[in-house]
């Protein structure tokens, strides 16, 4: 079962079995040691919505494209963005650990994933696993 949240956490980054990354995470007044690195990713969001992208597709402001239909607001169907728009990708991402983690001496163990917002800087645990 998964559990979904979406907290802000405290994460002190370190070595954890010569992986950089979470070293420990202060959730909802616990102290978390990670105990090992599961896996590692970077998840991109809907870069296609930015402002900054609006004008390589040619809109304006207030032209707006469905993101259901794939229709501009003037009704012209959406292209795939050029290549020029991938570059935007980078200020929209975040980085996603699955760690297994412990709070205390006599916790068990724990599954979660901590997620770093690049765009502001703050992390928030996003799931535990059970």
């Amino acid at each position: 079962m998964v559990r979904r949240y979406g907290d802000p956490v405290e994460v002190r980054r370190g070595r954890v079995e010569g992986t950089e990354g979470p070293e420990q995470f202060l959730w909802r007044g616990r102290l978390y040691v990670v105990r090992g690195v599961l896996a590692h990713w970077v998840e991109t969001g809907a870069w296609w919505r930015s402002a900054s992208v609006r004008p390589v597709y040619g809109l304006d402001t207030d032209q707006v494209e469905d993101a259901a239909t794939g229709v501009r607001g003037r009704g012209e169907p959406a292209t795939d963005p050029p290549a020029s728009a991938v570059a935007v990708l980078d200020d929209h991402g975040r980085e996603v650990w699955r760690v297994e983690a412990r709070a205390g001496r006599r916790g068990g163990p724990t599954v979660v994933d901590l997620a770093l917002d690049e765009a502001d800087g703050h992390w928030l645990l996003l799931r535990v696993h059970d």
